[in-house]
């Protein structure tokens, strides 16, 4: 969610109960620009809020000039002092997800290995490592997570170049208001995996420089979105029932849009038998 338009973007997904108190609010406004100013982004957008049992932890993301490259993630407890995430590697993604119940709100609290998975302690050991995970490795995992699996953006919003990398498109209005209440109108915001599947007849109605992501039409299990119109019809919410708290919001016919999250950092299991 853009940075510099937060007030009224929240205001657009408040429908959910998420949000923020003014006094929270007033520093994320104040300082944002300072992180942007500081890490030399191009541009941040607020990606929300993880609760845990005995704090919160605001996250932002910086971005570069290619907005399809890896973002850096940041962290703060009380929205004025941010602190950057190191990047998830696939051996913290893997581990991160075995690690269940609520974050603890502690950077630095420790879960125990021995009792999650026995084999990959026992390889830290044999490396001279520690048999823990931390919570700001697992709170960078889910991040990265939640982006993969339910970030998401409007079709057309990006385009890709010849040369491989994705800027916004200047020529986005918006979707129309039937095709944004279409899931296939929606892309996940990451590296395809399904694209590559389809066949060359599939592909022939694509557009290369738009159609390169995900479409949301295919996710598995079906049924994991929920689309409703708010504001009076004058716009469409998108709501994650797998990883709840996410909420992504577009104006039909604008360039308003973005998703937020909102929630306990646990990923729903039991959606499949849910539905």
């Amino acid at each position: 969610m853009e940075a510099l338009s937060l007030p009224a973007a929240l205001a657009l997904v408040a429908g959910g109960g998420a949000g923020l108190s003014p006094e929270l609010r007033a520093a994320l406004g104040a300082s944002l620009p300072l992180v942007q100013r500081d890490y030399r982004f191009e541009r941040v957008w607020f990606w929300g809020c993880i609760q845990g049992v005995r704090g919160a932890y605001y996250i932002a993301e910086g971005l570069g000039p290619d907005r399809a490259a890896p973002r850096s993630c940041l962290y703060s407890l009380n929205c004025l002092d941010w602190s950057l995430l190191t990047p998830a590697t696939e051996e913290m993604l893997a581990l991160a997800e075995q690690v269940k119940g609520r974050f603890q709100g502690d950077p630095s609290f420790e879960y125990s290995l021995a009792e999650i998975n026995p084999e990959a302690a026992a390889r830290l050991v044999e490396s001279g490592k520690e048999p823990v995970i931390k919570e700001e490795a697992r709170l960078i995992a889910t991040i990265e997570h939640i982006d993969r699996e339910v970030g998401i953006v409007p079709r057309g919003a990006f385009v890709k170049t010849p040369l491989g990398s994705v800027h916004e498109n200047r020529h986005f209005e918006g979707l129309s208001l039937v095709e944004a209440k279409k899931l296939s109108s929606y892309f996940h915001f990451t590296q395809p995996a399904n694209l590559k599947n389809k066949t060359l007849l599939e592909k022939a109605d694509l557009d290369p420089s738009t159609d390169f992501l995900d479409s949301l039409e295919h996710d598995i299990p079906r049924g994991s979105w929920s689309i409703q119109l708010e504001k009076g019809g004058t716009v469409v919410v998108l709501r994650s029932l797998l990883w709840l708290g996410l909420t992504f919001y577009h104006v039909p016919t604008t360039k308003q849009f973005g998703y937020i999250y909102f929630g306990t950092g646990e990923k729903n299991l039991d959606l499949p038998f849910m539905l």
